[in-house]
């Protein structure tokens, strides 16, 4: 089996898991609303405040949900030895890791659609201005979210690294995204689209960097 065929056959897998389960829409959208109607009640009634702050609580939302998302991508393979399985089946090592980043960036898509539509209800964000450049940056940025978490997914079979190192590794390494995201963002959302080219060069940047890496390493995460 090639490496692509691999690949969609491990990223069928886990969205299969997922519809069955309704974990992202059981847990996922419920955990990023809160945080926004937490977010927003801590900076007050100030609709212009709101609205400049948005794009930021808006990626800070998904970042946030994207941890839980990674760790559940991997918690499946845990049950039963079903890593194991996945290990000795006639795929490469590389397949595994495009596999996974692709149904994670799947389920983070569908996410932060609807996470859009919450933040223009409740901060009264423009999205009509430049929604392609809205659309590219959120797609950039998951994928650089998805390789990055699921580079490093797999050291959540450890209950130690679960809780510790999982964390500190994911969060450090997707700053450039949320940054370059936030600031495509709010870009667009002012109608200043045409400045936002560097920022969404970066996150591609981010991407090729980390999706290569991934393909390259995880065959030696997964060993160790």
């Amino acid at each position: 089996m090639s490496v692509l065929g691999g690949a969609a056959a491990v990223a069928a897998k886990d969205l299969r898991i997922e519809v069955r389960g309704r974990y992202a829409l059981g847990s996922l959208v419920p955990f990023a609303g809160t945080l926004l109607i937490a977010f927003g009640l801590s900076l007050g009634p100030g609709r212009t405040l709101l609205r400049e702050t948005a794009p930021g609580l808006l990626w800070l939302a998904v970042l946030f949900a994207s941890v839980l998302a990674f760790r559940r991508s991997y918690e499946s393979e845990g049950e039963d030895g079903a890593l194991e399985g996945l290990l000795l089946a006639p795929v490469d090592r590389a397949s595994i890791f495009l596999g996974k980043a692709a149904a994670v960036t799947a389920q983070l898509l569908a996410l932060e659609a609807i996470v859009l539509v919450l933040v223009a209800a409740l901060f009264d964000l423009p999205l009509g201005h430049a929604p392609a450049v809205v659309a590219g940056a959120f797609v950039l940025g998951t994928v650089g979210l998805a390789a990055v978490g699921s580079l490093f997914g797999v050291l959540t079979e450890s209950a130690r690294a679960r809780e510790a190192v999982f964390p500190l590794l994911v969060l450090p390494l997707a700053t450039p995204i949320l940054v370059a995201g936030v600031k495509a963002t709010a870009l667009a959302t002012a109608g200043r689209a045409g400045e936002a080219g560097s920022w969404l060069g970066l996150l591609l940047a981010f991407d090729a960097v980390f999706v290569a890496a991934g393909t390259l390493v995880f065959g030696y995460l997964l060993e160790d």
